[in-house]
């Protein structure tokens, strides 16, 4: 079996990636280790052409197009004339993508299409209150037509997406993201008892600006406390920062307290779980998530962990048994649950004991590995 995944973002030494480019590396890995081909294919960072054997896994990295008003169409030729090369050589069974990856894909007669939902343009700009972009709406639905099946990531993405877009009656099955329990587990490490960690994309829907503003009432109570923000950063449309706009808008308003939040920058995904092994609570506020990785990476660790009560939240921590759950747009309530777990040392090991647990029942990559197999074979014959 030959599978071949399209993402651009998959890791790269000195480059940022994010949670699908983590998904995709932790998923490839795995299956090339029981005997089956893996090959990614995306446009690269640098403007080269480029590939690598890595642990298995081959990784075709395609020169962008810098032509203005253009770069989409020839980008999406090169990417299926890469693709048509890599199939002549080794016969491909199966191509993945997100929402958006098979619009402009011409499909090659024997390959099944298949898209994982992690969340596409229909999903977030709903999520956010914001309009449907037409371009992405349109390629959106029209890569959705041309998919021969789906996987998504957590019931709430699958049913939430179903209110926008069409499955057209095809195979769809609920597949969590893997964790990797040999990376991500107990350290011996010692804990900083006032270091509140969050790790991720930093942009409004991750809920950094409201933990932020939630952290002047945990100073209160703990006035050593550290906020440490690891993750790469999001741009706006006009290109500016949103880091830069937190340093310069909602960090005065802090006073003395902002000396205390910490911006990290980019952890590799190899390095990540040292951040994790020293905090004494993990905070991922997210305002929207489609299932999410940090949160189950961190409780693979035994950590104690706030995340959202909204959307896929209490798919991935039962509430005051294997973690905490919050509103992430209310900064009292993150401060209060992150309180509650600074405030009780026993209560943050009981809850990471059990997140492990969990996680090892729902998330381990030896049984999310299977069910994708499993799910591969079933839509191949």
């Amino acid at each position: 079996m030959h599978i071949c995944f399209l993402t651009s973002e998959y890791p790269k030494e000195g480059f940022p990636h994010g949670g699908l480019g983590s998904f995709t590396k932790t998923m490839a890995e795995a299956l090339t280790q029981k005997g089956i081909q893996v090959s990614v294919v995306g446009l690269n960072y640098n403007a080269i052409n480029e590939t690598q054997q890595l642990n298995g896994v081959t990784i075709i990295r395609v020169k962008k197009s810098k032509v203005k008003g253009l770069a989409w169409f020839f980008n999406s030729i090169a990417i299926a004339t890469t693709i048509a090369n890599l199939h002549k050589k080794k016969p491909i069974n199966s191509i993945e993508g997100a929402e958006l990856s098979f619009a402009f894909l011409p499909k090659i007669k024997d390959i099944k299409y298949v898209i994982r939902l992690h969340g596409g343009h229909h999903f977030f700009a709903e999520a956010e209150n914001r309009e449907i972009n037409k371009w992405k709406g349109f390629q959106e639905k029209r890569s959705f037509k041309k998919a021969d099946a789906f996987i998504s990531v957590s019931n709430y993405v699958k049913t939430h997406t179903a209110n926008y877009l069409s499955y057209h009656n095809k195979p769809i099955e609920v597949i969590f993201n893997p964790i990797s329990s040999l990376l991500f587990q107990p350290q011996k490490s010692e804990i900083e008892k006032n270091n509140i960690t969050f790790a991720g994309t930093i942009c409004e829907k991750k809920g950094v600006r409201q933990l932020i503003q939630a952290f002047p009432f945990i100073k209160e109570k703990f006035p050593n406390a550290i906020l440490n923000i690891y993750g790469r950063d999001w741009f706006f449309p006009d290109g500016s920062s949103y880091v830069k706009m937190l340093q310069e808008t909602e960090l005065p308003q802090l006073g003395d307290v902002s000396k205390d939040v910490i911006f990290h920058g980019v952890l590799s995904y190899e390095k990540i779980h040292n951040a994790y092994a020293k905090a004494a609570v993990c905070v991922f506020p997210s305002h929207m998530e489609t299932l999410g990785l940090v949160a189950p990476e961190a409780m693979a660790m035994e950590k104690a962990v706030v995340f959202t009560k909204l959307g896929p939240g209490p798919e991935v921590i039962t509430h005051n048994e294997t973690g905490l759950l919050c509103n992430p747009h209310e900064p009292t309530d993150i401060a209060n649950k992150v309180i509650q777990i600074l405030d009780n040392e026993d209560l943050a090991h009981q809850l990471g004991k059990k997140a492990r647990i969990k996680v090892l029942e729902q998330f381990d990559i030896k049984t999310i590995v299977e069910e994708n197999i499993k799910f591969y074979t079933k839509i191949l014959t």
